[in-house]
């Protein structure tokens, strides 16, 4: 859930149809600015729109954004910063496809996680950063997250956090019960076997079927599900790495031996504290959430690397996102300035650090000082060092949908039944598949 992701809650609301209707916004969208692809824009323009200021608005529900708006405008008196908190992912992304619909009410700037960049950046509605010089900044952040926000040579943002993936575990747990920290899914399923066994109101992790946790495992199993150039797309959620994934899941949905708990309820928040979920495969974002939400539970929790299928170092990109500027900007120079300060300049992360966000720059990843915290919430352990290992060992080449806010809303009733009824997770897939493949056409994607 990260900085960026926090105040989410997993539970994704059903897209509208004017998030997710785009047959009709595929050949671009108009713009009530000069965007940063048009002949003129340089790298130079940013200082001197600095310089001149003026007015941007900022939608935004990171909980360090208040305080890295402040910090900006200390900094840059002559620009005046409108923060909005215009709703947690879906609903921000569905008041921002319906203002890009209408031509107007678009803001600025706007925090958009990277499974849904690929929407907006496919609809032609986001400026093109490459000209103002941020193509030179990818050294500066990790392979993954700087994927998401680029296309071929086209830069629609700036990464801000991360979300390697790593096991966090009741370490009071395991050792009531003797378990064994597991670093394979066969140790895994063995681990939730003993613990369900020991304890019947037990359970190794919960899972009630959630489309970014699935996504990210398929990820980490080696699958490619979906690719996209543009508006072809494929689709094959029955390749090698998906089957994968859900026949070693099959194993604990089969068995019963995961919680039927919803994430991100106060009964979950219960179970993280009392023990009755004993671990989370989840993103380096997660520690903020449990210090602040399960406090009761300082100094039982442990981080460990992610299990894998044959021991092999690998994990995946959990949750996460950036900024992007719209089109509809009426000074995108600006804008981009304060994207580029707000996830480039040293004195907005280390605003951001202090929220407990995991940042997604190579330079605080490896500083000294970052991976030798040590909190007592962890039994003094240095998790950074675990988490900074997940962040090197994410598979490059994964791609999301350019609909994936449409997929990831209709999970519920495809795989999410398969959760439900205790049934094949692959039939689920496959299920979710042909959905996929009948939207994609009806909205004027090539699909195969």
């Amino acid at each position: 859930m990260s900085t960026i992701t926090r105040s989410r809650r997993r539970t994704i609301a059903v897209a509208t149809a004017s998030v997710v209707a785009l047959g009709l916004t595929l050949a671009g969208c108009s713009s009530s600015g000069a965007p940063a692809d048009e002949p003129g824009a340089s790298a130079d323009e940013l200082e001197a729109a600095l310089e001149a200021g003026g007015e941007i608005t900022y939608w935004s529900w990171t909980p360090s954004a208040e305080a890295q708006v402040a910090a900006f405008e200390d900094a840059y008196p002559n620009v005046d910063v409108k923060l909005v908190n215009a709703g947690t992912n879906t609903e921000e992304y569905t008041k921002l496809q319906n203002a890009i619909t209408a031509g107007s009410g678009a803001p600025d700037v706007a925090q958009v996680e990277y499974y849904a960049i690929p929407q907006f950046a496919l609809s032609d509605s986001l400026v093109d950063l490459a000209p103002y010089g941020f193509a030179d900044l990818e050294d500066q952040y990790t392979p993954g997250p700087w994927g998401a926000v680029t296309v071929g040579d086209a830069v629609y943002g700036l990464p801000q956090d991360s979300g390697p993936m790593a096991m966090f575990y009741n370490a009071t747990v395991f050792e009531k019960y003797g378990i064994e920290v597991p670093t394979t899914y066969d140790e895994y399923v063995a681990a939730a076997e003993k613990l369900h066994t020991a304890d019947p109101k037990a359970y190794i992790t919960s899972d009630t079927g959630d489309a970014g946790f699935t996504t990210s495992m398929i990820w980490q199993a080696g699958g490619h599900p979906f690719t996209a150039d543009g508006t072809n797309v494929s689709i094959d959620l029955q390749d090698e790495g998906s089957k994968k994934w859900a026949e070693s899941w099959n194993r604990l949905v089969d068995g019963g031996l995961l919680a039927t708990t919803p994430g991100w309820s106060d009964e979950w928040y219960r179970a993280l504290g009392d023990g009755s979920i004993a671990t989370l495969l989840t993103g380096a974002w997660m520690p903020g959430v449990l210090e602040s939400s399960v406090p009761d539970a300082a100094g039982d929790w442990r981080v460990a690397p992610m299990p894998t299928y044959d021991g092999t170092p690998v994990t995946a990109e959990n949750g996460g996102g950036g900024q992007v500027v719209l089109k509809q900007s009426k000074n995108p120079a600006l804008a981009a300035a304060f994207l580029k300060w707000l996830n480039a300049d040293p004195a907005s992360i280390e605003v951001f650090l202090a929220s407990g966000g995991f940042p997604a720059t190579t330079a605080d990843l490896e500083s000294d000082e970052f991976l030798a915290k040590a909190p007592e919430y962890f039994g003094g352990q240095k998790i950074n060092e675990v988490l900074v290992d997940a962040a090197k060992n994410v598979p490059s080449g994964w791609q999301y949908l350019p609909y994936q806010v449409y997929a990831n809303s209709i999970f519920g009733d495809t795989v999410g039944q398969s959760y439900l009824n205790s049934g094949d997770l692959n039939e689920g897939l496959t299920t979710w598949q042909d959905q996929l493949i009948e939207y994609g056409d009806q909205q004027g994607f090539t699909v195969e």
